[in-house]
């Protein structure tokens, strides 16, 4: 019960359809009663109608009364219970107070004319009296517990369309509130969908008056954060290019001392200098790199081979594989063409490619693949380093974050701007192990969109 008490005071939709049902369940209520009282009364009145339709029927027709001997009727019929009498007035005299065995009924001779309930033998009737043309009184009379009962019955009856349409009233109610909820349960899924990068206004010309408000602050917030962030990326992206023609000029210089004479010590203290040169320009060129990806709203797409992007990576990064004696190279001769900026998947790949030689250890391994998986492209980097854990995986695409218990240089955006370009392009990422019994190495799969059938 105090569920459904908590449901019913969060859900809007709830409690209009438990109060429209109510206020359903009220009027059905008093509008059966109004039905039954007066379905009961007029079938009284119809009754009544009959009774003076008889004593008409007998004055015309100037009908003669002939009562039988012993008891009214030997039928046992039920419908006896709802007979009518009629006999003259003026005979009730000769009639003895048990009226189930003798007719006529010892009705009172000074009844007016009319209609009129009366007790005989404890039992009640509804007596009409009339005096006919030839100036004799007669008693039609009827038992009044029998016009009970057919009053009752025809009055049931009248409440059946309320019992058949009280339920239906319910579902029409019930799939009516649902359908008028449904803009906000679409606005709804089509707003979580959305993307960290999508802070486009949402369409607000097919809602209802009622919720329109409520989108446009949701419009005028959305265009908010959206200035902040183009203001946030513009700094990062301005600071990072104001950043590189000093260190430009430092890395120049650097190589400059180096040519000249110096002693052993010297050259020995200035390599760490060069090298820390190095990781300052390759941090600008990846905050440079991020800015732009998480800038650029939309870019042209095309058919791209994922093969030649892989060799145009493998020929650019294969001097540092060298150097770490990595055995990097492309599983597969199936090529596949790919639904993507050439720009960004050569982005994409160059900076998981570059990710996986840093951690993977010297002589360690590293293999390229893409496969056709559910009808799209799947793009496969698998090294042999030490892999992510399970409980790091969430927090491996925040900027500058980097893996724990490692001590490899590294800016910690090559991931963020994997997930930026996915987020932008419709990818799906998907980061395992290489090897799942030992829980080793990292294997990151990228999901694309297929251009053409694949080729051999």
């Amino acid at each position: 019960m105090d569920g459904f008490k908590k449901r019913l005071s969060e859900s809007v939709q709830l409690r209009l359809s438990v109060t429209l049902s109510l206020a359903i369940l009220i009027v059905a209520i008093l509008a059966g009663i109004f039905a039954f009282v007066s379905a009961f009364d007029e079938a009284h009145e119809m009754q009544d109608a009959t009774l003076r339709q008889v004593a008409v029927l007998f004055d015309r027709q100037h009908m003669t009364l002939q009562y039988p001997e012993g008891q009214i009727s030997d039928s046992d019929d039920d419908d006896d219970e709802s007979r009518l009498v009629i006999q003259y007035l003026a005979d009730s005299s000769k009639a003895s107070g048990n009226n189930d065995d003798v007719t006529p009924l010892p009705f009172p001779t000074t009844l007016a004319d009319g209609l009129s309930t009366v007790t005989v033998g404890g039992e009640a009737f509804r007596v009409l009296v009339k005096t006919t043309a030839r100036g004799e009184r007669i008693a039609v009379a009827q038992e009044t517990g029998a016009r009970d009962k057919d009053a009752r019955e025809s009055a049931w009856r009248s409440l059946l369309p309320f019992l058949i349409l009280f339920p239906v009233l319910l579902l029409v109610v019930g799939d009516l509130v649902r359908k008028l909820f449904r803009p906000i349960a679409t606005l709804s899924s089509e707003i979580d969908q959305r993307t960290e990068q999508e802070l486009h206004p949402v369409d607000e010309s097919h809602l209802p008056t009622e919720i329109r408000p409520f989108v446009v602050a949701i419009n005028r917030l959305l265009e908010r954060v959206a200035n902040t962030l183009d203001t946030q990326r513009r700094f990062v992206a301005d600071a990072a290019h104001e950043l590189r023609s000093p260190l430009t000029a430092l890395s120049l210089q650097a190589e400059r001392l180096a040519a000249a004479d110096m002693s052993p010590q010297a050259h020995e203290r200035l390599a760490p200098l060069r090298r820390g040169i190095e990781r300052g320009r390759n941090l600008i060129d990846q905050l440079l790199t991020l800015a732009k990806v998480q800038s650029d709203s939309s870019t042209p797409i095309s058919p791209v081979s994922v093969h030649d992007v892989y060799r145009q990576v493998l020929e650019d990064l294969l001097p540092l594989a060298d150097i770490k004696h990595l055995d990097i190279g492309v599983e597969g001769t199936q090529d596949i063409q790919v639904l993507i900026d050439e720009t960004d998947l050569m982005t994409l790949i160059k900076n998981l490619v570059d990710n996986a030689i840093r951690y993977t250890p010297e002589g360690g391994r590293i293999d390229l693949s893409v496969v056709m998986d559910q009808g799209a492209a799947r793009l496969q980097i698998k090294d042999s380093g030490p892999g992510i854990a399970l409980e790091e995986r969430a927090r491996v695409f925040d900027p500058f974050y980097r893996s724990l218990g490692t001590d490899e240089a590294g800016s910690g955006l090559g991931l963020s701007i994997v997930q930026a370009i996915a987020q932008r392009t419709g990818a799906r990422i998907d980061l395992g192990f290489t090897d799942e019994v030992e829980h080793r190495g990292l294997s990151v799969s990228v999901w694309l969109r297929v251009a053409s059938k694949p080729s051999l």
